[in-house]
Protein backbone atom coordinates (compact mmCIF):
# COMPACT_ATOMS: atom_id res chain seq x y z
CA UNK A 1 0.00 0.00 0.00
CA UNK A 2 1.17 2.99 -1.39
CA UNK A 3 1.90 6.07 1.67
CA UNK A 4 0.82 9.71 0.95
CA UNK A 5 3.40 12.62 0.38
CA UNK A 6 2.50 16.17 2.08
CA UNK A 7 1.95 18.52 -0.68
CA UNK A 8 5.01 20.39 0.65
CA UNK A 9 7.28 17.49 0.06
CA UNK A 10 5.97 17.28 -3.68
CA UNK A 11 6.14 20.99 -4.43
CA UNK A 12 9.39 21.56 -3.27
CA UNK A 13 10.84 19.63 -6.29
CA UNK A 14 9.91 22.02 -9.12
CA UNK A 15 11.70 24.77 -10.16
CA UNK A 16 9.22 27.63 -10.55
CA UNK A 17 9.85 31.18 -11.93
CA UNK A 18 8.63 33.58 -9.26
CA UNK A 19 8.07 36.68 -12.03
CA UNK A 20 6.19 34.64 -14.36
CA UNK A 21 2.79 33.41 -12.48
CA UNK A 22 1.87 29.98 -14.40
CA UNK A 23 -1.05 28.42 -13.61
CA UNK A 24 -0.98 25.07 -13.90
CA UNK A 25 -4.88 23.24 -13.83
CA UNK A 26 -4.33 20.07 -15.48
CA UNK A 27 -2.38 17.47 -15.73
CA UNK A 28 -0.51 17.35 -19.65
CA UNK A 29 -0.30 20.85 -18.65
CA UNK A 30 2.04 19.81 -15.41
CA UNK A 31 3.69 16.92 -17.31
CA UNK A 32 4.64 19.74 -20.17
CA UNK A 33 6.09 22.23 -18.03
CA UNK A 34 8.13 19.25 -16.35
CA UNK A 35 9.34 17.87 -19.62
CA UNK A 36 10.86 21.36 -20.84
CA UNK A 37 12.74 21.55 -17.61
CA UNK A 38 14.13 17.88 -18.36
CA UNK A 39 15.30 19.11 -22.10
CA UNK A 40 16.44 22.59 -20.83
CA UNK A 41 13.99 24.16 -22.88
CA UNK A 42 11.84 26.29 -21.30
CA UNK A 43 11.93 28.79 -24.10
CA UNK A 44 9.39 26.32 -25.94
CA UNK A 45 7.11 25.41 -23.31
CA UNK A 46 4.05 26.36 -25.37
CA UNK A 47 5.62 23.77 -27.73
CA UNK A 48 5.67 21.08 -25.06
CA UNK A 49 1.69 22.00 -23.66
CA UNK A 50 0.31 21.52 -27.14
CA UNK A 51 2.13 18.29 -27.94
CA UNK A 52 1.39 16.67 -24.38
CA UNK A 53 -2.22 17.90 -25.14
CA UNK A 54 -2.77 16.51 -28.47
CA UNK A 55 -0.17 13.35 -28.44
CA UNK A 56 -0.82 9.98 -26.83
CA UNK A 57 1.11 10.32 -23.75
CA UNK A 58 3.36 6.45 -24.51
CA UNK A 59 4.94 8.14 -27.10
CA UNK A 60 5.89 11.02 -24.99
CA UNK A 61 7.24 9.10 -22.58
CA UNK A 62 9.14 6.25 -24.78
CA UNK A 63 10.89 9.84 -26.88
CA UNK A 64 11.71 10.98 -23.28
CA UNK A 65 13.37 8.12 -22.13
CA UNK A 66 15.23 7.65 -25.51
CA UNK A 67 16.72 11.36 -24.58
CA UNK A 68 17.37 10.89 -20.98
CA UNK A 69 19.49 7.82 -22.53
CA UNK A 70 21.13 10.05 -24.69
CA UNK A 71 24.48 11.77 -23.32
CA UNK A 72 26.13 13.56 -25.70
CA UNK A 73 23.20 15.81 -27.28
CA UNK A 74 23.04 18.82 -28.51
CA UNK A 75 20.34 19.49 -28.05
CA UNK A 76 17.61 17.80 -26.06
CA UNK A 77 15.22 19.19 -27.32
CA UNK A 78 15.52 18.69 -30.98
CA UNK A 79 16.17 14.82 -30.10
CA UNK A 80 13.00 14.71 -28.33
CA UNK A 81 11.09 16.34 -31.15
CA UNK A 82 12.99 13.81 -33.85
CA UNK A 83 12.11 11.05 -32.30
CA UNK A 84 8.08 12.07 -31.42
CA UNK A 85 8.20 12.22 -35.36
CA UNK A 86 9.82 8.82 -35.62
CA UNK A 87 7.25 7.39 -33.33
CA UNK A 88 4.33 8.78 -34.65
CA UNK A 89 5.26 7.82 -38.10
CA UNK A 90 5.48 4.42 -36.95
CA UNK A 91 2.45 4.26 -35.31
CA UNK A 92 0.74 5.29 -38.78
CA UNK A 93 2.27 2.64 -40.53
CA UNK A 94 1.41 0.15 -38.13
CA UNK A 95 -2.33 1.05 -38.20
CA UNK A 96 -2.10 1.20 -42.18
CA UNK A 97 -1.49 -2.53 -42.15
Amino acid sequence: MASFSPVSKILSGYQVDEDKQRRISREWQDFAYRLALELDDKAHTSLYMRLCKNTPRPILEEARTFVKGATNAKSKGRLFMWKVKELKTAATEKVAF
